[in-house]
């Protein structure tokens, strides 16, 4: 028995069949397969889950910049710079002081002005005077003209009171109750009478006259104030535009910020002449900065002023991600407004897909939180499916 057993163990064990170990191998793969095929659909759904979760919808590109409507600073008058208190690169607020110029010639120029009103207002005053002492002599003269015609009537009197005397003596000449030395007076009389008369007729006219020309003169000086004050008077009024003028002029010596913003290119040095409309520096609001970002014509489809978009930039990195939205297309491509245009017209046309400038504005809260400069590059993303 036990050599029974012997011989059983050394026997060699039954070898497996080919078709046998065929089979085995196909069942492992194709329960791989099935593996794979369920870890591939199951990654599908959940890509295409978070593709449409987050990413449907959303129009990227990464040709965007930073802009902002600087400020150029320029000197309104010429003049010497006395003073300059910025420096490049530097933060300032609307109204602080930039550049002071040398005022000496302005300030001279006011007092120029000052005198120049007060001679205006001193000849309106005396033209004012001229007028109510024209309108005194009308009247002086109009008194004349009474009294002359007074005179003509008490001259006319005298006339008929001689006549009446002469003709009484000659009617008893005849008598000899008259001698003729009384006649002869009497005649005398008569004649005298009829010259002061005649005289006072002359003085009428006289006075007339004198009163016409003093019209004349009260209509000339009238001319000067007609109708006007002191305060509306030409010359007053043209004085006092020269004194605000100069007044102007002197307070331009002192350019301030338009803006808040930061020094860029300052280009004015202690001591440099500047001409009028000399550029001498920028202002760059950062804290109004905007982003044109350049899509695709292409990717306008969906596109709509409103929408909300995501934007990071190499300044700060994936860590800060700004928010904004749309807020307008340009008008043209860029292309379109380049210093030489594309000839599209021309025979050996190819078409180029182009790109339209979107304006994005950015959170202003986020802009103090994390300043940005002008031309930085970003990205944009814009979530079509916010509006």
């Amino acid at each position: 028995m036990m050599a029974d057993e012997t011989a059983a163990a050394e026997s060699p064990a039954p070898e497996t069949s080919p078709e046998a170990t065929s089979e085995g191998n196909g069942a492992k793969r194709a329960k791989l397969l099935r593996i794979l095929a369920i870890v591939v659909v199951t990654i599908a759904i959940l890509w295409g889950l978070w593709y449409f979760l987050t990413q449907a919808g959303r129009v990227h590109t990464d040709n965007a910049y930073v802009g902002a409507d600087s400020a150029q600073v320029t000197a309104l008058i010429a003049g010497p710079v006395k003073e300059v208190r910025v420096s490049g690169t530097q933060a300032v607020k609307k109204g602080d002081i930039l550049v002071i110029l040398d005022d000496a010639d302005q300030r001279i120029a006011v007092a120029d002005a000052e005198a120049a009103l007060r001679l205006a207002r001193q000849r309106y005053g005396q033209a004012d005077a001229n007028a109510d002492a024209a309108r005194a002599r009308v009247a002086a003269r109009g008194a004349d003209i009474a009294q002359a015609r007074a005179r003509l009537r008490d001259a006319d009197a005298a006339v008929t009171r001689t006549r009446a005397e002469l003709a009484r003596r000659e009617s008893i000449a005849g008598t000899g109750a008259v001698s003729g030395e009384e006649l002869t007076a009497a005649r005398a009389a008569l004649a005298s009478a009829s010259a002061a008369r005649d005289l006072a007729a002359a003085g009428i006219a006289s006075a007339e006259a004198t009163r016409g020309s003093a019209s004349g003169d009260l209509g000339a000086a009238e001319a000067v104030v007609r109708g006007t004050t002191i305060n509306t008077a030409p010359d007053v009024a043209a004085a006092e535009a020269r004194l605000e003028k100069a007044k102007l002029d002197l307070a331009r010596t002192v350019l301030r910020a338009p803006v808040d913003g930061i020094v860029t290119n300052r280009q004015v040095q202690v001591g440099q002449r500047i001409a009028a409309g000399a550029p001498i520096m920028v202002l760059v609001p950062i804290s109004t900065a905007y982003v044109d970002a350049n899509y695709k014509e292409s990717q306008f489809k969906d596109i709509r002023i409103g929408q909300p978009v995501e934007l990071v930039s190499d300044y700060y990195g994936g860590d800060v991600v700004f928010h904004g939205k749309v807020v307008g297309v340009a008008g043209g491509t860029g292309a379109a407004f380049s210093l030489i245009p594309a000839q599209n017209a021309t025979g050996n046309w190819v078409k180029v897909v182009q790109r339209l400038p979107v304006r994005i504005a950015l959170d202003p809260n986020q802009l103090k939180e994390h300043p940005l400069r002008v031309g930085l590059s970003m990205e944009a993303t814009i979530d079509t499916r916010g509006n």
